[in-house]
């Protein structure tokens, strides 16, 4: 089983599952398709939007695991 890491680039969580986004969205992170979520990572955006890298990472894989 994937486990989504931190990382992960914002890109590849979306590649490997395309209805996260609103999770991202919970968390104020709003770009998801802009030039930088190719190369920035969760634990990246996290920080640069203040956000605690184990809540967030916690919430994605709960998210992720749900819809397998």
């Amino acid at each position: 089983m994937k486990t989504i890491t931190k990382d992960m680039t914002i890109f590849e969580v979306l590649q490997l599952c395309p209805a996260i986004e609103p999770v991202f969205t919970e968390f104020g992170m709003h770009c998801l398709h802009c030039p930088i979520s190719r190369g920035e990572t969760v634990e990246q955006a996290a920080e640069a939007h203040g956000i605690d890298l184990a809540k967030m990472l916690a919430r994605l894989n709960e998210f992720y695991d749900a819809t397998k």
